[in-house]
């Protein structure tokens, strides 16, 4: 299977890539999130692998806009990756006599508490990803340091000097991977999609269809909005619900919210993430699933 990611190489997307891939497996690296996307719908990778999450910064809203309104391939995997960020550099280098620090815009910002209080003295350049954050420290004429993955410093050369430099243990990202199909049931599923109105705003019609899912006694894991990018004002509502769309239950509960809505659309049932997912091999099991 060729799962297709964000590049360059060495960054957090590839490093889910790889969390899926199995050893006959190959990666594709793409120059941007559309690419991603176009890859598998053009035939050059079976699997696109997108962030859709943080946990600090919220929702990846590029990924969240291009399953509105781009793409129909469907969700048929999800995967939890840490972000564990290393401070980067020339082997023995003494980070006091850094003059520059290269890093991607979020990965600075999620280093901030670090920086202040132990490089406050250098100034902060931001680089285009994870990977080239290193790369462009070594490649200084300045002495410089660099955030950077574990993946970043293998591929570079670079040496960690310091090592989770983070300001939160638990920073996250879910990515989920898309596909022509989605996952068959596995009984421990969940169903992402979205919905909106065509009609002017009536009071209640958000809870009406929300409602639908409570008298069903459906869990909604997460109810998030993103403009309809149509009208100002106009918002589409986005749900994650436990259960799979083929669920009886769950797919007489879409029945009625497609009733009561302008457009619903589903971005696909998946198995729900576990920590020893690779070794359940979920997007492995896709193989027989993904035409």
């Amino acid at each position: 299977m060729r799962i297709s990611f964000l590049g360059p190489a060495g960054t957090y997307s590839e490093v889910a890539a790889r969390s899926h891939a199995q050893a006959t497996d190959s990666i594709v690296a793409c120059a941007s999130h559309t690419a991603v996307i176009d890859a598998v719908e053009h035939g050059a990778a079976d699997v696109a692998m997108m962030p859709i999450e943080n946990v600090l910064e919220g929702a990846i809203t590029i990924t969240l806009d291009l399953l509105i309104h781009e793409t129909s391939l469907r969700i048929c995997a999800e995967t939890v990756v840490p972000i564990k960020h290393q401070l980067l550099g020339r082997q023995g280098f003494d980070i006091k006599d850094a003059k520059v620090l290269y890093g991607h815009p979020q990965s600075l910002a999620q280093c901030r508490h670090f920086i202040e209080t132990t490089l406050p003295h250098v100034t902060s350049m931001a680089s285009l990803s994870n990977s080239a954050a290193p790369a462009d420290a070594l490649a200084s004429n300045t002495p410089a340091i660099a955030i950077g993955t574990l993946r970043a410093a293998e591929l570079t050369g670079a040496h960690v000097l310091v090592p989770d430099i983070q300001d939160r243990n638990n920073n996250v990202t879910r990515f989920v991977a898309l596909a022509r199909t989605d996952h068959a049931p596995t009984g421990n599923d969940k169903t992402s999609l979205c919905f909106g109105f065509d009609r002017e705003d009536q009071p209640g019609q958000v809870v009406r269809v929300l409602r639908i899912l409570a008298d069903a006694d459906i869990n909604m894991i997460k109810l998030e909005s993103r403009p309809s990018k149509a009208v100002l004002g106009e918002y589409v509502f986005l749900v994650d619900i436990n259960g799979h769309r083929l669920d009886p239950h769950i797919a007489r509960a879409l029945e009625l919210m497609q009733a009561q809505t302008g457009f619903l659309k589903i971005f696909g049932s998946y198995p729900c993430f576990t920590k020893d997912e690779k070794n359940d091999a979920s997007v492995s099991n896709l193989r027989h699933h993904t035409p």
